[in-house]
């Protein structure tokens, strides 16, 4: 019994496999079918369905949202047609491949040449609008100026397709020159703004072999994106075949975008797949959890310091003059010291702080030994009559001659002795000292 049923099991399994291969094949068979006569064409893979309302603009050249087209998926645009000569060719090109693509149309082309806008819309392209007169100066223009652009490009496209068509709410700015006024404006008309992800210089004088190395060196690099392109450039005309191949080779697929309607909704997104630079999950900041949101409606008063916490002078709160030194201090060396500005609050004084201040000692106010010596060392010098009264005196003491002294002033003879013995002739300073001593001696006799 049990072995009855895992057969059973089993046959249902590969049942469904085969269906599923089956599935498969009839996909692809409803895809080649769709490019009658060219069974290995590149078409077009999916249709992305847009509220360009939820998105105003896109194009990670200019704008932190994009497209939200999966890895190798790449949308196709062109700028500045119809102009017959070179934008049908484009046209034949992209039949050829069953490729749809996006169109941005300016208006007086489309009033010189309606039939051209007609043949977009009968091919099932995606047809924008590039305003009226293309102008390079949308980002120095007043709002009123670059809505009458916006606005006469529109009514020149809807009149080329007639009273029953008119354009998608898609714009993009001349020489992607945007401004933030024609930003607003275009937001508030629930008009999309494009950019693009990637160029290919199309519109510089350049051959066509390097407008096909540049498309597919920078959508390689990228991966996925919108690759802005110009329909009237026979350069763009010669190296389109090229890309397309290459596209098909390398195993990118294109996608057409259409703007939602009541009864088109919109493409399920994630919010993450707009972003032009979504967080990588290899980068560990990516999976950091998220702080949690709190509520403090209801919450009392947050504290605050007191005034007592701060160290003020003057009732103001001081600032340090280089509040940064740690910081650099660590990021070239050793921090240097700093001091703050204001002074370090003092220790609470004792309650006996009258009893236990600090009092000089007596040894402060002491004379040390030998002061006496040095201060006369250091004195000025003497007058010489001063240093030979003192000489008189000593000489007469040592005698008993008191009595040469005149009411206590030395006698002249002496002063004149004392006064040579100060100071000597030069012609006696090599006789030495005591052959003077001898001298005065002999004349104090």
């Amino acid at each position: 019994m049990d072995g009855d049923v895992l057969a059973g099991v089993r046959k249902w399994q590969w049942a469904v496999v085969g269906l599923g291969l089956l599935g498969s094949i009839g996909a692809q068979a409803a895809s080649a079918a769709d490019c009658p006569g060219h069974p290995d064409a590149l078409g077009t893979s999916r249709t992305l369905v847009v509220d360009p309302r939820a998105h105003p603009r896109i194009g990670s050249m200019q704008y932190p949202e994009t497209l939200p087209v999966e890895d190798h998926e790449v949308v196709l645009t062109f700028d500045d047609g119809p102009l017959p000569r070179n934008s049908n060719q484009v046209l034949d090109i992209l039949a050829s491949q069953c490729v749809k693509a996006t169109f941005f149309t300016i208006g007086k082309m489309a009033q010189a040449y309606p039939e051209g806008v007609r043949k977009l819309r009968d091919a099932g392209q995606t047809i924008g609008t590039h305003t009226q007169d293309h102008p390079l100066s949308m980002d120095r223009m007043t709002v009123e100026q670059a809505r009458q652009e916006i606005e006469d490009g529109i009514a020149s496209v809807k009149a080329a397709l007639g009273d029953d068509g008119k354009p998608s709410p898609f714009f993009r700015v001349p020489g992607l020159l945007r401004g933030e006024g024609v930003e607003d404006y275009l937001a508030s008309q629930g008009i999309q703004i494009w950019s693009a992800d990637f160029l290919a210089d199309d519109w510089r004088h350049i051959s066509s072999s390097r407008v096909y190395e540049l498309a597919i060196k920078r959508l390689e690099d990228r991966g996925k994106g919108i690759l802005l392109l110009h329909d009237i450039q026979a350069r763009t005309v010669a190296a389109l075949p090229r890309i397309l191949n290459e596209l098909k080779a390398r195993g990118f697929r294109i996608v057409q975008v259409v703007p939602a309607t009541p009864d088109r909704p919109a493409t399920p997104t994630e919010p993450e797949q707009w972003l032009s630079y979504p967080a990588s999950e290899t980068v560990a900041t990516a999976r950091w959890p998220k702080v949690p949101g709190f509520d403090f409606a209801h919450a009392g008063m947050l504290p605050a310091p007191a005034m007592s916490d701060l160290d003020l002078q003057n009732g103001q709160v001081m600032m340090l003059a280089e509040p940064f030194d740690r910081v650099k201090g660590l990021l070239g060396g050793a921090p240097a010291t700093r001091h703050a500005l204001w002074p370090q609050p003092s220790p609470p004084a004792p309650d006996n702080a009258a009893t236990t201040l600090p009092v000089a000692a007596s040894s402060v106010f002491e004379l040390q030994e030998g002061f006496r010596v040095a201060e006369r060392a250091f004195a000025p010098p003497v007058r010489h009559a001063e240093l030979a009264s003192e000489h008189e005196e000593a000489i007469s003491r040592k005698h008993g001659h008191n009595g040469r002294t005149m009411r206590g002033k030395p006698h002249p003879g002496h002063i004149r002795q004392a006064a040579g013995h100060a100071a000597p002739h030069p012609a006696h300073a090599r006789h030495g000292p005591l052959k003077h001593l001898v001298q005065v001696r002999k004349r104090s006799v």
